[in-house]
Parts: structure tokens; C-alpha cells; sequence
């Protein structure tokens, strides 16, 4: 396996890789030509295939594993493959692992610590939404641990939303014992459920795009009306309770214009944001300066509106 990282001007490769996209074009001169994008788990390589017709190129389609054989060149800067030949690969040629980013911590361990959350709650009922999900739904576990927390930002790989999710958490603990005003298993219980919705708003890798149902509606709706299917299931519960619950996921994201149908009202609904604002920053800085691997300015941001540049540790 020749991972995209290790690749280098020159040289002549031949490996699969997955083909996150293809489009068709024309040059100048009106000759069709295949424009790719391979991708594997340490990032991904543009790809032309300037004879589309020919007998080396075989039949595929965007997230296919492709074969694929060409030359490693430099263009505008960015290292791109001239590929000469195409063959569809087979299962069990590749493992899927090596072709999705995927988190640097064991998915196990992070599940089992958030289990450990869960048993900390203490009202019946909020436990009980919790566990609907995270402990009695075996299908939704095992979705929720591959999954990404976005399809690009931050926590955009598998075993990102349970990462990101973890991290939300574990801010809101340290302000639980800062700030005696909050209600402990209502903000543990909204922390672990804020970004649920998230399993039904992206495909599962290696597409990792929106839905129909995360384009028309977003995880934000979804989630609440997970919740809501939580809720019901459960007799008695509350409707001040679940009304509470349910307005700090309707509120995590904290401004109307950032996709929040409610501004905060509750101090739990604003330390959830807080939380998942402060992970979602950190995660993206922390993405930026691993891409760049450099101590030099960065330029101008547009998602912190700074130059940005990485200190020394």
C-alpha cells in the first residue's frame, strides 16, 4: 500500500486508492478527459485521465476502489497523477480502513468512558433517554462509533462524532463543578444527545455527504425528533423536563445564523454551546496546523477571521 503522504514527484506508481469523485471535462482543444479525486486515509491526490476511452480504463463510478496506474507529477504546486491504466478492484484487494480518515483513539475506550457519563446520571428519565440509544440500540452504537462529527471542519473521520462528542462532555463536567447553577443530568444528558442527529444527517464513510433528510432538515431537527421517539417510549416523563432537553439541542449551535432555531435560554442550553463551540475550534486549529506542519504564518482565516500561526511546544 503507497499511501498519497508518501508520494513523490517522478515516480511511476501503481496502487488502489478510492475515487472520492470523478467529473468529465474538455480541454481547449475539445478532447474529453476525466478529472479524479483519489482519496485514502492520509489524505488526497487529483487525479487526470487524459485518455478516457482507452482500452486501459475501465468501467467505474465515484466510490469505487480503483487500480490505479500513472506517473506522480507537480502542477500549480500540488503533487497530481497522470494516470495511464484503471481496473476496478475487487473485495477483499483492500482493506477499507487504509482509504477513510479515521481517529487516532480507540473508538472501544471513548464508548466505554462515555458509558461512564451515562451511569453518573442520577433522574430516572434522562437516564433512561440516554440509554435508549447509547446502551439498548445495538445498530445506533455501532453507527455512532464509525461516524464522522462533519463531512469537512472539524472531526470530519471515522470515529469523529464520538470523539467530538466525548470532548463536549468532558467541558461541560469541568463547568458542572464551577458553576453550582447547573443541572447536572440535564446537561450531561444534552451533551451526549446534542449531535445524535448527526448519524441520519451523513452517509456513513466512505461517502460521508449529506442525506436527503440532513439537506432538507440538518441534525439539529433530527436530533430533536430522536429525542422526542425517546421520550415517548418512556411513560410519565415530564414535559417540562423534555421541553428543557430538547431546547439545548435546539440551541447548541447558539446563533440563529450558525443553524440554531433558538437561542439559548436555559444556562445549561449555553454551557452546551459553549462546549461544543470551544471542541469544534480547537479540533479545526488543531486539524490546520497538522495539514500545514509549520511554525510560519498561516494567512488569513475566514473561519477565525486571523492569521493564524503555531507556537512552539
Amino acid at each position: 500500500m503507497r499511501y498519497i503522504n508518501t508520494l513523490v514527484e517522478g515516480e511511476t506508481i501503481r496502487n488502489i486508492y478510492l475515487c472520492k469523485g470523478k467529473r468529465s471535462a474538455e480541454t481547449r482543444n475539445g478532447k474529453p478527459y476525466d478529472n479524479l479525486i483519489l482519496q485514502d486515509k492520509t489524505g488526497t491526490l487529483d487525479g487526470k485521465v487524459w485518455d478516457p476511452n482507452s482500452n486501459g480504463i475501465a468501467d467505474y463510478v465515484e466510490n469505487d476502489f480503483i487500480e490505479v496506474f500513472g506517473d506522480v507529477i507537480t502542477y500549480n504546486n500540488n503533487l497530481q497523477l497522470n494516470i495511464r491504466q484503471i481496473r476496478k478492484a475487487t473485495e477483499g484487494e483492500y482493506a477499507p480502513a487504509d482509504y477513510m480518515p479515521t481517529t487516532d483513539k480507540s473508538t472501544d475506550g471513548m464508548y466505554q468512558e462515555l458509558l461512564s457519563y451515562i451511569n453518573r446520571i442520577e433522574n430516572s428519565y434522562l437516564r433512561q433517554v440516554v440509554e435508549f440509544y447509547f446502551v439498548k440500540d445495538e445498530a445506533f452504537e455501532k453507527k455512532f462509533k464509525a461516524h464522522s462529527a462533519a463531512k469537512s471542519v472539524h472531526h470530519g473521520f471515522s470515529g469523529g462524532l464520538l470523539e467530538h462528542t466525548l470532548s463536549v462532555v468532558k467541558f461541560c463536567e469541568y463547568m458542572v463543578g464551577a458553576y453550582p447553577i447547573l443541572n447536572r443530568d440535564l446537561l450531561y444528558t444534552a451533551a451526549i444527545c446534542h449531535d445524535i442527529g448527526k448519524v441520519k444527517e451523513l452517509s456513513s464513510f466512505p461517502e460521508n455527504d449529506y442525506t436527503d433528510d440532513g439537506q432538507l432538515l440538518g441534525h439539529i431537527v433530527i436530533g430533536v425528533e430522536m429525542m422526542s421517539d425517546a421520550v415517548r417510549s418512556i411513560p410519565n416523563f415530564p414535559e417540562r423536563l423534555a421541553s428543557e432537553l430538547k431546547h439545548c439541542i435546539i440551541a447548541h449551535h447558539g446563533e440563529l445564523e450558525y443553524g440554531s432555531p433558538k437561542k439559548p435560554a436555559l444556562a445549561e442550553a449555553l454551557a452546551l454551546n459553549f462546549a461544543d463551540c470551544t471542541d469544534a475550534k480547537m479540533q479545526t486549529l488543531t486539524e490546520i496546523f497538522k495539514e500545514k506542519n509549520s511554525n510560519d504564518w498561516l494567512g488569513y482565516n475566514r473561519l477565525f477571521e486571523s492569521n493564524l500561526r503555531k507556537t512552539v511546544i
